[in-house]
C-alpha cells in the first residue's frame, strides 16, 4: 500500500480509494485492501492528517449490510450513485432511517452508529473521516445490542 503523488491517470474508486488530506491534497491509495495489515499501513501513512483526513471510495452491493459502524473523528457523506439504499442511524439511542436514490446524499453525524442496506444492485460513494472508526456485527436492530470490535484505524 502506498499513497500516490501527482497521479494523472484515472483511478477506479472501487479498488483504489483516494485519501483527502491536509493542504487540500488528494492521493490515490495504491494497493488498498480491507485487510488488517493494509489498513494499519494506511492509518500510519495518513496519521499526520489526524481527524481532518478523509477517504473517498465507492462500494457496490446488493442486500443488507452486515455491520454497524461509526466514525468518531467526523461526519461521513454517503451518496447513492445507482439503485436504492437505506441508511439507518442510531443517534443517541434514537433510530433514524433515510432512503436514497441516485444522486441523493445524507450525512452520518460524527460518532453515530449507522448501517447501509442496498435494495437490489446499488452503488454508493462515501467520504469518510476514518480515524478511530469502530465496527460491530449487525446481529440486531440496534448497534448497542452487540459487542463492539474496533475498526482498523482505532488500533
Amino acid at each position: 500500500m502506498r499513497l500516490l503523488d501527482n497521479e494523472h491517470h484515472a483511478v477506479d474508486l472501487r479498488t483504489t480509494p483516494v485519501h483527502l488530506g491536509l493542504g487540500s491534497r488528494a492521493k490515490p491509495v495504491e494497493g488498498f485492501a480491507w485487510d488488517p495489515e493494509v489498513l494499519q499501513a494506511y492509518s500510519a501513512a495518513v496519521a499526520a492528517d489526524g481527524a481532518e483526513g478523509r477517504m473517498v471510495a465507492i462500494f457496490d452491493g446488493d442486500g443488507p449490510g452486515d455491520h454497524w459502524e461509526r466514525h468518531p473523528a467526523g461526519d461521513e457523506l454517503v451518496v447513492c450513485l445507482s439503485g436504492s439504499v437505506t441508511v439507518t442511524r442510531d443517534v443517541d439511542g434514537v433510530p433514524d432511517s433515510v432512503v436514497l436514490g441516485p444522486g441523493e446524499a445524507t450525512v452520518n453525524p460524527a460518532g453515530a452508529w449507522h448501517a447501509v442496506d442496498m435494495t437490489g444492485p446499488a452503488s454508493i460513494l462515501t467520504v469518510t473521516a476514518g480515524l478511530g472508526t469502530d465496527h460491530r456485527p449487525r446481529t440486531g436492530a440496534r448497534p448497542t445490542e452487540n459487542v463492539g470490535t474496533p475498526g482498523p484505524e482505532a488500533s
